[in-house]
C-alpha cells in the first residue's frame, strides 16, 4: 500500500454468494488478500460448496454454478483458515460493512464460532466512494452536460436539467430502450415469476415462495401456518408496501391463484 499507513495487517476480502440476503445467503467463493506493514502479502482465492443450489440468477452474476461448487469443501471444513487470515486485522473491501462482514460472521456462527470484531477497524471502498464522488443532480449535470447547474434546488430548475440529463442518457447509451413503457420496466425490473414488484416473493411449482430471510425456499403457506408471527413481524417492518400486501392476504387466507399456463 504505498498511501496508506499500517499498524497492522489489512485483509482485504469479497464474497461471491448465493444471493443478496446476509442473514441466510451462503458463500460460493472467498478471497481474502492480506496485507502486512512490512509489505508482505499473502492471498487466498477459493470456492466454497454451499450445500444448496445456487439460484439461477446469482449465478448469472458470478458464473459460479452447481456442477463448479459440487466437489469443493463446505464453509465448516476451511473455517479455520479464513478465520487464520482475518483474525488480528483490520478489514477491507467493497461494501463490506453492510453485506460481506455480516455474511461470513453469521456463517462462523452457524457452526458455532464467530470472526472477534472488538478493536477492529473496517475500512469500506464503498463507502469512501460515495462519500467523496457526489451522485446527485449537480454532479449529473456536469457529468451528461458538460456544465454546471444555475439555480441548484430550484425547483423549476432542477425539473428543467432532469430533462435534460435524462435525454442526454438516452443519447449517450444505444442500449437504453426508447419508450416509456420499455424504459421503465428497465428502470424497475421484475422476475417474470415474481408475485410483488420487489421480488420478495415468487411462484414456484403454483406455490408464493419466500426469496428473503431465514425461510427462504419455503412456501408462504407453510410459514403462515407454523409461524404466523414471523409473517406479523414483516408487516411492522421496512418492506415494500406491494410485499406487505402479499403477506396480509396470506394472513386473511386469501392467497391469489398461481398465473395460468
Amino acid at each position: 500500500m504505498k498511501n496508506l499507513k499500517l499498524t497492522r495487517p489489512l485483509a482485504f476480502f469479497d464474497l461471491e454468494t448465493t444471493g443478496i440476503d446476509a442473514g441466510s445467503d451462503r458463500i460460493v467463493e472467498i478471497c481474502i488478500l492480506k496485507v502486512f506493514p512490512d509489505g508482505r502479502r499473502e492471498s487466498l482465492v477459493e470456492r466454497l460448496n454451499p450445500e444448496r443450489p445456487i439460484p439461477a440468477e446469482a449465478s448469472a452474476v458470478h458464473g459460479i454454478y452447481d456442477h463448479d461448487v459440487r466437489d469443493c469443501p463446505g464453509f465448516r471444513e476451511r473455517a479455520a483458515t479464513y478465520l487464520g487470515m482475518l483474525e488480528g486485522a483490520d478489514l477491507s473491501g467493497y461494501n463490506v460493512q453492510r453485506f460481506d462482514i455480516p455474511l461470513i460472521r453469521r456463517e462462523f456462527r452457524d457452526i458455532g464460532t464467530d470472526l472477534p470484531m472488538d478493536g477492529v477497524r473496517v475500512v469500506d471502498a464503498m463507502t469512501i466512494y460515495h462519500r467523496k464522488e457526489r451522485r446527485d443532480l449537480s454532479a449529473a449535470v456536469r457529468f451528461f452536460l458538460g456544465k454546471e447547474l444555475e439555480g441548484a434546488h430550484s425547483a423549476e430548475e432542477d425539473v428543467a436539467a432532469t430533462a435534460e440529463v435524462l435525454d442526454a442518457q438516452l443519447a449517450r447509451y444505444d442500449d437504453l430502450p426508447d419508450t416509456v413503457e420499455d424504459l421503465a420496466a428497465w428502470c424497475n425490473p421484475v422476475r417474470e415469476d415474481a408475485v410483488d414488484r420487489s421480488g420478495k416473493f415468487v411462484w414456484k411449482k403454483k406455490e408464493i415462495v419466500f426469496t428473503f430471510g431465514k425461510y427462504r425456499d419455503q412456501t408462504l403457506a407453510s410459514v403462515r401456518d407454523s409461524n404466523r408471527g414471523y409473517l406479523e413481524w414483516v408487516l411492522r417492518s421496512d418492506f415494500p408496501d406491494d410485499s406487505k400486501v402479499v403477506v396480509q392476504a396470506a394472513l386473511d387466507g386469501r392467497l391469489p391463484d398461481p398465473p395460468k399456463g
